[in-house]
């Protein structure tokens, strides 16, 4: 598996970095990414930090971990310059925390997301169709979580990317030991948003191609 949306205690995760990479591992995942929650505030913290641990452990894990950045609760019109900011800092994944239903993010922020082409709009909530057919046309993946809570609109999500043709990924948004998602679970929730075992294999297609972007 390829999970492209985790956290360590350089945000609101319970595990330090390389124990996320460990739990990772023995939960079957040949790739990953740490994505801790950033704003204007920490993001060279966060990214200097993880840029140097994942060079580190490259090769000497069995799973392969990637620097990246969840920018998070910012008002929609700094996402941009911090997309760009993430990226000339190191980060080879970046996600912008979607508009989720269970907590109050600044409307606009899954177009503002879009807009910056970032790789992965998490948990996008109660998306528009709208947003849905650039996010194809800019290669901005939606994401179908498994976080509790961000995961009441994964049906939702999935319907507006089929009919558009937008790109999804499935991520675990992990946060602590318990999070990780075993494929066949990871099969069980997918299943659950009325989405195949051939659209999860896509997806995980699609988290590899942001892996070689």
């Amino acid at each position: 598996m390829i999970d492209l949306h985790m956290h360590s205690t350089f945000s609101d995760g319970d595990l330090i970095p390389a124990e996320v990479v460990s739990r990772a591992v023995a939960a079957g995942y040949k790739a990953l990414a740490i994505t801790d929650h950033a704003d204007p505030s920490n993001m060279e913290l966060i990214l200097g930090n993880m840029v140097r641990l994942c060079r580190e452990l490259h090769g000497a894990a069995l799973a392969v971990p990637y620097p990246g950045v969840e920018i998070t609760h910012v008002p929609p019109r700094l996402i941009s310059s911090l997309v760009a900011r993430a990226r000339e800092l190191g980060a080879k994944v970046v996600i912008v925390h979607g508009e989720t239903i269970v907590e109050p993010v600044p409307r606009g922020t899954n177009l503002a997301a879009i807009e910056a082409k970032v790789d992965v709009l998490a948990h996008p909530g109660l998306l528009t169709e709208a947003d849905a057919r650039l996010a194809r046309k800019n290669g901005v993946f939606l994401e179908i979580t498994a976080r509790r809570g961000h995961s009441l609109t994964n049906g939702h999500v999935a319907r507006l990317a089929v009919k558009t043709g937008a790109g999804m990924v499935y991520n675990t948004d992990a946060h602590s030991s318990g999070d990780f998602t075993p494929w066949e679970t990871a099969l069980r929730i997918i299943r659950g948003a009325s989405l195949s075992e051939r659209d999860a294999r896509r997806m995980q297609e699609n988290a590899r191609e942001i892996l070689d972007r």
